[in-house]
């Protein structure tokens, strides 16, 4: 597979790129959602729950979380009312998406997982938060997971409280403890 010129990308066994370590990746480009990103970023989703974050929850909330890759039609309602935009390499291949509700939470945050850590994330999230001053927001909001508590600290949220959220896998209800934050755009 060839990139394009200034993208340096190497295949790896699971089919997804990622950049030598003596190399510069090209940032990934940044755009909003269409519709033909609907069933890649419900597998980003899934992925990053299930492989991304078993440091942090077990298998039991991991299962409750996300029981599977949301179909088309779940995927498409939960996104509708939201802006979201994701995040592509220089190959075209979705890495990542980020999602802001109309209430002004970033509901959905993810990444794949082998790309975790490699600036994707801070790359939507930066116009993500563009776009909200750009809108006028004051405030921006998230319930989020360990790993995503650590990003969006670095990008000068504050923890308001830790919560749990109680949700039922097949078997029994499972606590899934989580963290609601803010940052002030003022």
């Amino acid at each position: 597979m060839s990139s394009p010129a200034g993208c340096i990308s190497q295949p790896i066994p699971n089919g997804r790129s990622t950049t030598p370590m003596n190399a510069r990746a090209k940032p990934p480009t940044i755009r909003p959602f269409t519709t033909s990103d609907l069933m890649e970023t419900a597998k980003i989703f899934f992925d990053a729950i299930h492989e991304g974050t078993h440091t942090h929850y077990n298998l039991a909330q991991r299962l409750a979380w996300a029981p599977h890759i949301p179909t088309e039609h779940e995927w498409s309602a939960r996104l509708q009312p939201q802006s979201v935009y994701v995040a592509e390499n220089c190959d075209g291949e979705s890495t990542g998406f980020m999602s802001l509700t109309p209430d002004c939470c970033i509901d959905l945050a993810f990444v794949q997982p082998a790309l975790m850590g490699k600036g994707i994330a801070k790359a939507l999230y930066d116009t993500l938060e563009v776009q909200a001053r750009e809108n006028g927001l004051v405030r921006l909001w998230a319930e989020a997971s360990y790993a995503a508590r650590q990003f969006f600290t670095r990008q000068g949220w504050i923890v308001i409280e830790p919560q749990i959220v109680r949700r039922s896998n097949e078997r029994e209800v499972v606590s899934i403890p989580n963290f609601k934050m803010e940052k002030s755009l003022r």
